[in-house]
């Protein structure tokens, strides 16, 4: 029972380890925003190292589409619509549940996997 308290008591009095999430005002770059140094300290921790493979968010790549309409075909969420005015798909980041077979059907690879996985928000986009 004393550890216990020792260990509550002297992780209170600690800053955490992780960072506040989401950063109020989001740098544009989280490499340079991690280079920057306030009275001595980093602002943020470094984002952990993802391994290879790993199914992040997914990034569209407007001009090698070809209008196939296979990626809208193989979503089972609906995440990823084509417009007809444009020609074009819209990708629905919130509804996408990054099963990845937008990314394998698509025969242009217009569609790719990244390794950002931040992706809280205020917002609903």
């Amino acid at each position: 029972m004393l550890a216990m308290l020792r260990t509550l008591f002297s992780q209170m009095l600690r800053k955490p380890f992780t960072n506040l999430f989401p950063v109020k005002y989001a740098p544009k770059s989280v490499n340079a925003f991690l280079r920057d140094v306030d009275n001595g300290r980093k602002k943020m921790n470094p984002p952990v190292a993802v391994p290879p493979g790993f199914r992040g968010k997914i990034r569209y790549h407007r001009e090698k589409c070809i209008g196939c309409r296979l990626c809208t075909r193989v979503c089972p969420a609906n995440a990823v619509v084509f417009q007809e005015r444009d020609k074009k798909i819209r990708y629905h980041f919130f509804r996408c549940t990054f099963c990845g077979e937008c990314v394998k059907a698509c025969p242009v690879k217009a569609l790719e996997f990244t390794d950002e996985f931040l992706s809280a928000a205020y917002g609903k986009d």
